[in-house]
């Protein structure tokens, strides 16, 4: 089971996204059980509703980009770790019954809300797409390269079906900025 715990950095966000902590909480559910179908962990994922300026300082002071983004994640496992716990194990050293923190994923209000209108969706579906992303983050999934781009890209199309979400790349260009 995932907990979710959710920062509301910017209270604009409320007005964006009504009902955010439901929003959030549905789609990372949903990722989790498709990423970690038969997973008995407890795991945590924090989830910060930003301003723009604030993910542009994070993306400046951690990958060394100094412009804003629409989501970051931060995984909180190393590849062991997150070996273990993508085949429902514990990692070494927890003890029994530990709750694993899978890391954070930051959204940026003003990036988020400006390309759902750009694209013709609802925020919140915009949200639950780059929720879905952010979180297959936090469990090795990547998209350097091509085959890995479409094992991802896979995933999320399947992830947010479970939630009523059209394929977010389906006749358009990729709205995750890489």
């Amino acid at each position: 089971m995932i907990t979710v715990a959710v920062m509301l950095g910017e209270p604009v966000w409320e007005t964006a996204l009504p009902g955010a902590v439901d929003v959030i909480d549905r789609a990372l559910q949903a990722a989790s059980v498709r990423v970690l179908p038969d997973s008995k962990l407890d795991a945590t994922v924090s989830v910060a509703l930003m301003s723009d300026a604030e993910v542009r300082r994070l993306n400046r002071d951690y990958r060394a980009q100094d412009k804003p983004t629409n989501v970051l994640s931060f995984p909180a496992l190393e590849t062991d770790a997150l070996a273990a716990v993508k085949s429902g194990r514990l990692p070494a050293g927890m003890p029994r019954g530990a709750e694993v923190e899978l890391g954070d994923i930051v959204l940026a209000l003003e990036t988020v809300t400006a390309e759902a209108s750009a694209q013709g969706k609802t925020v919140a579906d915009h949200v639950r797409h780059l929720l879905t992303h952010g979180f297959l983050h936090l469990l090795g999934y990547d998209h350097d390269h091509e085959a890995a781009a479409e094992l991802m890209e896979a995933a999320e199309v399947d992830i947010l079906a479970t939630l009523g979400v059209a394929d977010p790349y389906r006749g358009q260009e990729e709205t995750i900025k890489r």
